[in-house]
C-alpha cells in the first residue's frame, strides 16, 4: 500500500465504485498515475465539471446537463410511446440497444415493503400527470422481472386505470440462451409467453 494518503484515500474511494474491490481499485489508480497526462489529468478535470453540470431532468428523470434532456426536447420522439423504467442505467441500456424511439420516465426505483419505498417516493405521480398532459397511447413497462419489478408495474396499471395501452417487455429465453442454462422462472416466463411461428 502507498505511504501516501491522498493516494490510499483515492484508492479507497475507486474501491466503493461497483464492480471494483481494493485490488482492482489499487490497479486502476496505479494505471492513472501512469498515465497521468493521457488518463488522470483529463479524468480529474471532466469529473469535476460534470460534477458541477449533471442533474435529472425535470420531465422524464433521465441523467444529463441540461434541465430538460435531449429525449424530451428531440420532437422526433413524440410518438405517443412511453417506456417506463427503475433507473437511469436502464434507461441507457435501451438506447444502447436504439430500437425504442419514444420517450422514457424514470421511476427511480421500485416498490419495495421491506425498504420502506412507497408510491410517494417513486416517480408514479409524474408519471400519471405525463399521460394525462402528453398525448401518450402507450405506456411499455420495462421493468425488471423481479417480484418488486411486477408489483411495481401491477401498480402503475392501477394508476393509469385505461388512460391508454399498458405493456410490458417480453421475458424468457434470451438470444443465444440455451435452456439447460436457463434458471426455472426464465424457463416458465418463456413457455407462458410462446408464440405461433
Amino acid at each position: 500500500m502507498s505511504s501516501n494518503t491522498d493516494i490510499d484515500a483515492l484508492i479507497e474511494l475507486m474501491a466503493k465504485l461497483p464492480g471494483l474491490g481494493p485490488r482492482s481499485a489499487r490497479r486502476a489508480v496505479l494505471h492513472l498515475i501512469r498515465k497521468r497526462a493521457l488518463l488522470l489529468t483529463p479524468l480529474a478535470d471532466l469529473m469535476q465539471t460534470v460534477a458541477a453540470t449533471a442533474r435529472e431532468c425535470l420531465n422524464c428523470g433521465n441523467i444529463g446537463t441540461a434541465d430538460i434532456c435531449d429525449i424530451c426536447n428531440d420532437d422526433k420522439r413524440a410518438t405517443g410511446e412511453l417506456c417506463v423504467v427503475e433507473d437511469v442505467a436502464d434507461l441507457w441500456a435501451m438506447e444502447r440497444a436504439a430500437v425504442f424511439k419514444g420517450r422514457y420516465h424514470v421511476l427511480g426505483g421500485t416498490l419495495s415493503a421491506l425498504d420502506a419505498v412507497g408510491p410517494e417516493d417513486l416517480r408514479i405521480p409524474r408519471l400519471v400527470d405525463r399521460v394525462d398532459t402528453e398525448e401518450i397511447s402507450e405506456v411499455i413497462l420495462a421493468l425488471n422481472a423481479t417480484i418488486d419489478g411486477q408489483t411495481t408495474a401491477h401498480y402503475i396499471a392501477d394508476q393509469l386505470g385505461g388512460r391508454c395501452r399498458l405493456t410490458s417487455l417480453a421475458q424468457g429465453v434470451p438470444i443465444g440462451g440455451e435452456l439447460d442454462y436457463l434458471d426455472d422462472g426464465t424457463i416458465t416466463a418463456a413457455l407462458r409467453a410462446r408464440k405461433e411461428l
